[in-house]
């Protein structure tokens, strides 16, 4: 195994092992004795690698510098490539416009070979529906998620009905035909499903939810895959 392999996998171990690492623990899985780990930890903190700790103590790696080209495998390249055009495809402008420029930032990171690769990649996507039109801010629902600020809705269901709901924002779910924001409904005390092209108006209440969000999102996931199975 090369060196610069080396230096690439122990940065994979820092970033995917449960910290702080023991030294010994890198060694067994890079194969090589202490010394060479010790030496490789300072190989990449010369390299911006910010890594915490020392000998007898383990190590935590605070922060990642920028992943060197050959870093990607080909299907990791194809995996990259297919995400970033799916998003294109299916996402708000805004959204799309930031995969437009990741995928520019990853064209213009890579070697000649690999770039070609990028732009002449075997897989697509591409969406031969229409999607109902959606009239809401959806980057700024996005940011309400992230930070976890409630929100209030007015809402026109399937039969036209309107209601006013205060929710708990959780993510935005995917369809094959629509958008669907996963939420907590205040008024219900319960999870709901509500689609984004039937959200009328949606503003902030000025209340924080943080940090319920993650249990919450994970309980609706659960729940959503529980009635799929009783479906199936």
């Amino acid at each position: 195994m090369s060196r610069s392999h080396r230096l690439m996998q122990l940065m994979q171990l820092f970033r995917t092992l449960p910290p702080p690492v023991r030294a010994q623990t890198l060694a067994d899985e890079t194969g090589v004795s202490l010394r060479s780990v010790y030496r490789d930890i300072e190989a990449l903190r010369s390299m911006g690698a910010v890594i915490d700790g020392a000998a007898g103590y383990g190590y935590t790696l605070i922060d990642d510098p920028a992943l060197p080209p050959m870093s990607f495998s080909p299907d990791e390249i194809e995996a990259l490539v297919l995400g970033l055009r799916e998003v294109l495809a299916v996402a708000d402008p805004v959204l799309a416009g930031a995969a437009h420029n990741a995928l520019s930032k990853l064209r213009a990171s890579l070697p000649a070979s690999k770039r070609h690769q990028l732009e002449h990649a075997s897989l697509h996507a591409k969406r031969f529906h229409h999607r109902p039109e959606i009239s809401i801010d959806v980057a700024a629902l996005r940011q309400s998620i992230r930070e976890e600020r409630a929100v209030r809705i007015d809402y026109a269901d399937h039969t036209g009905a309107k209601s006013t709901r205060d929710i708990y924002p959780l993510g935005i779910v995917f369809f094959e035909s629509t958008l669907v924001l996963a939420s907590w409904c205040l008024l219900r005390q319960d999870f709901r499903s509500f689609r984004l092209d039937r959200i009328r108006f949606l503003k902030e209440t000025g209340e924080n939810f943080r940090p319920k969000r993650v249990p919450l999102l994970r309980a609706f996931f659960a729940g959503f895959k529980a009635e799929g199975e009783s479906r199936g």
